[in-house]
């Protein structure tokens, strides 16, 4: 029975205590936070678990065999590792940390005290982005041209970091679980209207090997709240809406460019207009999926799929975007270029 704590009690803590709480290889033990009615609400629903309002004293009570980190992004390298330290497994919320040379750290921690470090990439435990990936891997959709997402809203509105950080990891996690490779070079455009500095909205165009691209808009200052990822086959076209009922709809459509020839007549595109179907998906909370392949790392020594070299990729492709944001725009390549995830 691995013991787990969660550390931070915001929006997203109270769901990973009862996640946690529900799965049967797994106990929560204890939760932290600074502020105390925060612990105070989280205690009087669930009155069994061991609150702490200080992290040292958490990771000094013996308590735990796994922590998950759910705090601000620049408090994640300084918690896991410290965990890490004392063989303490580590769960990290998205994104692993606030750079890359950070990142490395704490993966370089987790394989010298032998602790399994795990980062919260929700959408790469749900149903609707392994039918996804299965109907690109089968070969249903063709040779992949390009994958486009957009993840809007009116706020919430951060002041820690920018829509960069906070919605980007998402849609950047998801294409490159679905392409299989890291980009060659990442660009990103953006604007910072409510707090100088901290951008509002951004642009991301990430190029891959093979002539392929992705396309990321990112906004907490949209009157419309939009989840959705497009991905454009040769062959057929597939588009993931979260807030749908039906999450996927594969398109029987396309564009074909007929063999060069020097009669106009004869050189003419041809548009392809067939059907649409939404294949069947097993539905279950990506956050207890999430929850689940944790444990199951820890108990059944199984490789997670979001690990920390799976975090780092990640943060390298935020940390390209970042130094692109502030130097106009242009393309800036990564170091690791094109390492299959």
């Amino acid at each position: 029975m691995i013991r787990v704590g969660v550390v931070g009690l915001g929006y997203w803590g109270p769901n990973l205590v009862r996640c946690f709480s529900e799965l049967a290889d797994c106990k929560v033990t204890a939760f932290c936070d600074q502020n105390i009615d925060r612990l105070l609400m989280v205690k009087n629903r669930f009155p069994a678990i061991q609150p702490f309002d200080n992290y040292d004293q958490l990771l000094a009570s013996n308590a735990v065999d796994a922590l998950v980190i759910a705090t601000p992004t620049a408090t994640h390298f300084q918690l896991a590792s410290k965990a890490l330290k004392q063989g303490i497994h580590v769960f990290v919320e998205k994104p692993l940390a606030r750079t890359v040379e950070e990142c490395q750290q704490l993966i370089e921690l987790s394989d010298a005290h032998q602790a399994t470090l795990f980062v919260g990439h929700i959408f790469l435990h749900s149903s609707p982005v392994a039918k996804l990936k299965e109907l690109i891997d089968s070969g249903e959709l063709g040779n992949i041209n390009y994958i486009s997402s957009r993840r809007l809203n009116l706020g919430p509105v951060r002041k820690d970091v920018s829509c960069l950080y906070d919605l980007a990891p998402h849609d950047i996690s998801m294409m490159l679980y679905l392409l299989g490779e890291q980009p060659v070079s990442v660009g990103c455009s953006g604007l910072a209207h409510l707090n100088e500095g901290v951008h509002d909205v951004c642009n991301l165009n990430l190029t891959f090997r093979n002539n392929r691209m992705g396309m990321i808009h990112v906004s907490w200052l949209d009157p419309r709240k939009e989840r959705v990822l497009t991905v454009v086959g040769d062959r057929k076209m597939a588009v993931y809406d979260d807030l749908d009922q039906e999450k996927i709809k594969v398109f029987d459509k396309g564009v074909k460019t007929p063999a060069h020839s020097s009669n106009y007549a004869e050189f003419q595109i041809a548009y392809r207009y067939g059907g649409s179907y939404s294949p069947f998906i097993q539905e279950r909370e990506p956050l207890k999926s999430e929850c689940e392949a944790f444990i199951n790392s820890i108990t059944k020594g199984q490789v997670p799929l979001t690990d920390g070299r799976n975090g780092l990729q990640v943060v390298e492709v935020l940390d390209a975007a970042e130094k692109s944001l502030f130097n106009g725009g242009g393309q800036i390549r990564l170091n690791s270029v094109a390492v299959e995830c």
